[in-house]
């Protein structure tokens, strides 16, 4: 590890994570809440066009991959895509935005993931989910388990993602296969009419954020085994699976269920989508599946939030407090990082949540990418490929600016607040404490 770096977490464990369990960890992110709850709501605007969007979507989000893989083998650090920008543009203002954004992203992903669990756990036990009281119980109940969990490290938490990535995609396969010799080609025949493009070109946005996670292994760099190696091998291969369970899975349900019945259904649409080939055990299953999935998505999100929080302060960028160990060598990043999640979870409502958290994500990409391009040099990255990726994130970032806008203009003035309330917290912490990120001699910048 090269001179400067905080050594993380305070060396947790000897042991590092193996090529699998990195990229179960991405792929516990990537396949989380979305495929379980955004699949109904992509159906009513791509209609049959649906994969295609998942297609579209996947090769925008595979551009980006290509920087952070460059860069990720390049610069072994577990601060991740800020590292990567202090690279390319300095210790300067949008840095420390985006270093808040970052760990920030982590935050909200806990309580999109909480939430999801919680609403799919209810209904399987057939509690309900109408009443609130139960709703915030269980809610509290699954951010103290998984915080307990990172509580033992990161081979824990690798361990435990091998175990449920593996149990998730399972059930999704065995959607997939009983689920293909149903499809009707007819209700999966794309449509090119400009109203169905302009369709498949708003879910492609959406669903574009569904391809986030593979970011998450730049966070654990520094605990992998051979990252120079593996962290580009992680992300493809994170990146890999999850497109192709993405296009399959909606292939199914696109394929077995009309459009306005995965509308109708759109808060458990997959599970609803299972039902004309596997019944009401396809609706169980399908419900177990969502359970694994955001499970494993908000254990890497712990994991990777607690990472980032410490690595951001250990630089100077985040408050003192995430520097002090608690229980046996933790950083209170973790406990500080769960409870705000908590708070969000028990306070905002879904879509609030989900909207910001992808805002900022194509903020942060934007970052990344165009640090890159003052960094090809160094990453042997082909320039006339990190272009590429620049302009179709500003195209994907306009579009879904653009749709908040016009049709949600409160979400579009949230997301707005979010970013300068980054930018003035970034520089009144700047300018009470004078502290900025380090080279990787340990200098400041």
């Amino acid at each position: 590890m090269p001179e400067g770096y905080p050594v993380m977490l305070m060396r947790m464990t000897e042991k590092k994570l193996t090529l699998w369990e990195a990229t179960a960890l991405a792929v516990g992110i990537i396949i989380g809440s979305s495929i379980f709850s955004l699949i109904g709501v992509g159906a009513g605007i791509a209609g049959r066009n649906l994969p295609l969007a998942f297609i579209i979507s996947a090769m925008v989000a595979l551009l980006v991959a290509y920087n952070y893989a460059r860069l990720g083998s390049t610069y072994i650090s577990n601060a991740g895509p800020v590292e990567f920008i202090v690279r390319g543009l300095g210790d300067g203002l949008f840095t420390g935005v985006a270093a808040f954004m970052m760990w920030f992203i982590y935050v909200a992903s806990i309580a999109l993931f909480v939430k999801t669990f919680a609403g799919y756990f209810l209904a399987l036990t057939g509690v309900g989910t109408a009443n609130r009281l139960y709703f915030a119980l269980v809610e509290i109940a699954i951010i103290a388990a998984f915080t307990s969990l990172n509580f033992f490290g990161s081979k824990a938490v690798g361990r435990t993602e091998s175990i449920i990535v593996a149990l998730k995609i399972g059930i999704l396969g065995l959607f997939i296969v009983v689920g293909m010799w149903t499809v009707r080609p007819d209700m999966i025949t794309p449509s090119f009419t400009p109203s169905a493009m302009a369709g498949t070109a708003y879910a492609a946005t959406l669903f574009f954020l569904s391809y986030t996670g593979f970011g998450l292994i730049t966070n654990a760099s520094e605990n992998m085994e051979n990252p120079r190696k593996n962290v580009p091998r992680a992300i493809y291969l994170s990146l890999a699976i999850a497109s192709a369970v993405y296009v399959l899975v909606s292939v199914v349900a696109i394929g077995n269920l009309t459009v306005s019945r995965l509308v109708m259904a759109k808060e458990y649409a997959l599970a609803e989508a299972s039902r004309p080939f596997l019944g009401t055990i396809g609706f169980t299953l399908i419900g177990l599946g969502a359970l694994f999935s955001t499970g494993s998505a908000l254990n890497a999100s712990l994991y990777g939030g607690a990472n980032v929080a410490y690595a951001l302060a250990k630089k100077g960028e985040l408050p003192r407090s995430f520097e002090r160990k608690v229980w046996f060598g933790e950083p209170e990043g973790l406990y500080i990082t769960a409870f705000l999640g908590l708070m969000m979870v028990l306070f905002l409502d879904l879509e609030g949540i989900a909207a910001v958290c992808s805002a900022s994500f194509m903020v942060i990409y934007l970052g990344v990418i165009f640090s890159h391009l003052r960094l090809t040099g160094e990453t042997g990255a082909s320039k006339w490929v990190v272009i590429l990726s620049l302009i179709s994130v500003l195209v994907i970032f306009a579009i879904l600016m653009y749709s908040q806008w016009t049709t949600q203009p409160g979400t579009f003035v949230a997301i707005l607040t979010a970013i300068g309330g980054a930018l003035l917290l970034e520089y009144a912490l700047r300018r009470a404490t004078g502290r900025g990120f380090r080279t990787r001699h340990g200098a400041h910048t």
